[in-house]
């Protein structure tokens, strides 16, 4: 207990710059997540009713869901431009000023979306849920990695992992405020919309007091005294020895001070493994059945008799499930690491897939079978958020060092938000074509990835990013690889000796 206290008191500024993170990152996207279902039926109230107003005649029912898509999907066109605009943005920028000026974005959007029913324009929706999907694009891949960057060796898991945490409890705010008790009527909906601007205003008027990321200010800037300064506001008085010392093998081990683009990344060798285990993991955090899980728990709720003014509440379930795995798995990352979370949750995932399938095909059975799908449903939500969603995130960061870690996540965010876009058009094509067998397709990708990151990602707890890419080294080079000598670095170490 007394070292716990101890870790709480010395490292305050880090647990306070992980909150701020939070707050504008993570949460503001879960929030546009689940705020805009709770809003939909009173958003497609004020287009139907905007349209007659204007023309003379209400529109026809195929023309309003066409625009109720649009309005909804455009977020992911916002999320793909503005990740494929992250990679170039941080190299020029840094991350501090990104974050602080897509703050100012989400406002804006915050602030066009609020006014939109004053104005009798749904175009302002339309146009401020692309500036949404824009920021969520640029912050995501940002939030990561300024987080593990700022934190030291033996906590970077619990800090990457309280990711999907703020996205989770995002997620849960939103579904809370989008009851009707609360902002989810026909006349506070537009405050529902704009409230994501209240995570970009908190975090745009604390980030200020904090300092960029020490290997951000080390190796770019080559800002000594300012990285040393950054460590101990973080990290507590100290020398901070070690942590420089990994942060100088790293800068010696890279071919440049310079970030790679994303054309360079990609014909580099000595990053190919770590690039297609990227493309995996991220592929799979996409098609694993996660997305689709929270639709279909929905129809599960109907199918079991649930009246409709209750299910919003009983939905909540869903959100609360993922909010205490994320707990769960801030907690337990660091005991088990990275690898084993993956592949347990995989393969656990996978298991409970198989049993859903089974329960959904005997639905009209039993009458207590669809309680069944509801308990699988939460437990798959749960092995979610303490597996891969948690895991996933640490991998990206750890994986890559200063100079490709942008590209990286340029590449995963295009990723990320393409595999939400296809799920989500070609979702009611699998589902009418082979009903609850979908899961199984599902269950394969999972199984496939497990082996794969059996086999071929190394442990990354507790190692320091040069470690780890001497473990990809022996994938990357194979029977040329050899491994690497210790380099003279006492140059780059001297303005240690004398702090």
């Amino acid at each position: 207990m007394a070292s716990c206290l101890s870790d709480l008191v010395k490292y305050q500024r880090l647990f306070q710059m992980i909150f701020v993170l939070g707050i504008g990152g993570s949460l503001q996207v879960g929030l546009q997540i689940s705020m805009i279902t709770y809003a939909s039926v009173h958003v497609k109230k004020f287009i139907n009713e905007t349209w007659q107003e204007r023309y003379g005649s209400p529109l026809h029912h195929e023309t309003l869901m066409l625009l109720w898509s649009f309005i909804v999907s455009v977020f992911g066109i916002g999320g793909l431009l503005g990740s494929m605009g992250s990679g170039y943005l941080t190299r020029k920028y840094g991350k501090k000023k990104c974050l602080m000026c897509n703050n100012l974005l989400m406002l804006s959007a915050a602030f066009v979306m609020g006014f939109s029913k004053t104005a009798k324009s749904f175009e302002m929706i339309l146009i401020g849920r692309l500036l949404c999907g824009i920021s969520a694009g640029l912050g995501i891949p940002l939030h990561p990695q300024y987080a593990g960057e700022v934190s030291p060796k033996k906590l970077r898991g619990f800090a990457n992992s309280t990711i999907p945490l703020f996205g989770a409890l995002g997620k849960t705010l939103g579904q809370i405020m989008g009851q009707r008790e609360y902002l989810g009527t026909e006349s506070l909906w537009p405050l529902l919309m704009a409230s994501c601007g209240i995570a970009a205003l908190v975090q745009l008027v604390t980030l200020p007091f904090f300092p960029e990321s020490p290997p951000y200010l080390l190796m770019h800037k080559g800002d000594e005294e300012g990285c040393l300064k950054a460590m101990k506001q973080f990290w507590g008085e100290g020398t901070h020895q070690a942590e420089i010392d990994d942060m100088m093998k790293e800068k010696a081990t890279m071919k440049s001070t310079k970030i790679l683009s994303v054309l360079e990344l990609m014909k580099e060798a000595s990053l190919r493994w770590q690039l297609y285990t990227i493309i995996i993991i991220i592929v799979t955090l996409q098609i694993c059945g996660i997305n689709t899980i929270y639709v279909y728990a929905f129809e599960v709720l109907h199918t079991a008799g649930f009246g409709e003014d209750i299910i919003p509440y009983m939905s909540l379930s869903v959100g609360l499930c993922e909010l205490l795995s994320s707990i769960l798995c801030s907690i337990v990352i660091e005991q088990l690491g990275r690898k084993r979370l993956l592949c347990g949750g995989y393969g656990i995932m996978a298991l409970i897939l198989a049993s859903l399938t089974v329960t959904l095909a005997l639905q009209d059975w039993f009458f207590w079978m669809p309680y069944c799908s509801l308990c699988l449903i939460l437990l798959y939500v749960i092995f979610f958020g303490i597996g891969p969603a948690g895991a996933t995130i640490s991998i990206r960061v750890e994986i890559f060092d200063q100079s490709s870690r942008p590209s990286a996540f340029v590449i995963g965010g295009a990723l990320n938000w393409v595999g939400i876009f296809v799920i989500w058009m070609i979702f009611p094509f699998i589902v009418e074509s082979l009903g609850q067998f979908f899961f199984l397709i599902f269950m394969g990708i999972l199984v496939t990835s497990g082996i794969f990151i059996y086999w071929f990602l190394p442990e990354t707890k507790g190692m320091s990013i040069t470690e780890i890419q001497e473990e990809f080294n022996k994938l990357n080079f194979r029977k040329k690889y050899v491994p690497a000598m210790e380099k003279n670095v006492s140059e780059d170490y001297t303005f240690c000796t004398q702090l």
